[in-house]
C-alpha cells in the first residue's frame, strides 16, 4: 500500500485531520519564501503533540547543512526533503550528521533521467517544474517521463495531485509514496480535513 505524505503543515488541527485519516507523514516547510512556511519554534509546538509512528519531514531550499543540522534536531525531523539546487556532494555532507535525506527533482519535457541515479539518498521526490519556483505550483507533470526510470531509491510522486487524479498517478507509476499539499488546501497552508480525508482514501486503496 502507498505511503501518504500530507506537506505544508501549519496548524495543529491539520496534522491531526492528517493523522486521523491515515497519514504516514507530515511535511514542514522552512523555506522562508513559500506561502506554507513554518518557524522551528512553531513547528516544535505542533511536532510535540503528535502521536508516536508518524513521520515528520522538513522541507528545505538551498539552506545551508548546519542550519538544517540544527532545525532537525530540534525539531526531531525524522527525514529532510531538499527542494533546491542541491548537488551530489552538498547532499552526502549532509548524510554525515545522520538524517535520511529526499531530494526532490523538478520534472519538465527536457528532464535527465540519469542524473537521478547518481544521487544514491533515502528518497527521490519528482514534481512539476514551474519557472522561477522550488515548488511545483500545484501542477501536473507528464508521468511518462519517469517511464524509463530504473532505480532501487524509494520513488515519491508530488506536483498537483488531488483526490480525482491521485489514483491516476499510482497506477501509472507505482510511488513508495505520494506527497500533497495545495490539492487538499482552502488556502495556501491552510487544510481542508474532508479533502485531506477522500484523497488518503483514494491513494491508499490502490494495490499493486
Amino acid at each position: 500500500m502507498v505511503r501518504v505524505k500530507v506537506c505544508g503543515i501549519t496548524r495543529l488541527e491539520d496534522a491531526r485531520a492528517a493523522i486521523k485519516a491515515g497519514a504516514d507523514a507530515l511535511g514542514f516547510v522552512f523555506y522562508r519564501k513559500s506561502p506554507r512556511y513554518i518557524s522551528a519554534s512553531r513547528a516544535l509546538k505542533i511536532i510535540e503533540a503528535l502521536p508516536p509512528f508518524v513521520s515528520k519531514v522538513g522541507v528545505f531550499v538551498n539552506e545551508r547543512t548546519g542550519a538544517i543540522r540544527d532545525i532537525a534536531g530540534f525539531c526531531a525531523l525524522d527525514a529532510v526533503q531538499l527542494h533546491g539546487d542541491e548537488d551530489n556532494h552538498y547532499c552526502h555532507r549532509l548524510k554525515r550528521y545522520g538524517l535520511k535525506i529526499i531530494k526532490g527533482f523538478r520534472v519538465k519535457e527536457d528532464f535527465n533521467i540519469s542524473e537521478v541515479s547518481s544521487f544514491r539518498l533515502d528518497g527521490h521526490l519528482f514534481d512539476a517544474h514551474t519557472e522561477g519556483q522550488y515548488g511545483g505550483g500545484g501542477k501536473v507533470f507528464a508521468w511518462e517521463l519517469l517511464k524509463g526510470l530504473h532505480s532501487p531509491v524509494p520513488r515519491i510522486i508530488s506536483g498537483g495531485l488531488k483526490a480525482e487524479n491521485v489514483v491516476d498517478a499510482i497506477v501509472a507509476l507505482k510511488p513508495f509514496a505520494v506527497d500533497v499539499s495545495s490539492g487538499v488546501e482552502v488556502s495556501p497552508g491552510i487544510k481542508d480535513p474532508r479533502k485531506i480525508a477522500e484523497f488518503i482514501r483514494r491513494a491508499k486503496s490502490v494495490e499493486f
